[in-house]
């Protein structure tokens, strides 16, 4: 093994973002039916579990900047699957009918993501890991 190849195995960045465009590659494949990206479908199930979620609340679950939610929600409002209703400088996000429907599509999809690694990973290395990966998110965020 060469000297570089040595710093990328033990290397969190490098091994971080490779499994990050793993995963990512398995996640757009089992939402591909719904239309949505992973982000999108995520965002969907939060507007859909709290209608009027707002828009720095959905940046709190996603860990994403108000910039980008604004876009999310631009796109999912031009889609027709969700509502944006402004109360002074405060923005709520609501589902419409067609985000609601997309309720258990969105569900089958990330059902299939979590069988498809845990079919590779084992199911409790799965569980293992991303318990890990959450905790060690927490810790690092917890600095900023």
């Amino acid at each position: 093994m060469t000297k570089c190849s040595e710093y990328l195995h033990n290397c969190l960045y490098f091994s971080a973002n490779a499994l990050a465009r793993n995963v990512g590659k398995m996640a757009d494949e089992a939402f591909r039916e719904t239309g949505l990206s992973p982000s999108y479908a995520f965002m969907v199930m939060l507007v859909n579990e709290q209608p009027g979620i707002t828009l720095k609340e959905l940046a709190e679950h996603l860990h994403l900047a108000p910039s980008t939610l604004t876009r999310f929600t631009d796109k999912l409002v031009y889609k027709g699957i969700v509502e944006r209703d402004h109360e002074g400088k405060t923005v709520r996000i609501y589902p419409t009918k067609k985000g609601k429907s997309l309720e258990k599509p969105i569900a089958a999809a990330w059902k299939r993501l979590y069988q498809n690694y845990s079919a590779v990973l084992g199911e409790q290395a799965g569980k293992d890991l991303t318990k890990t990966i959450y905790t060690s998110n927490q810790k690092l965020e917890d600095l900023t």
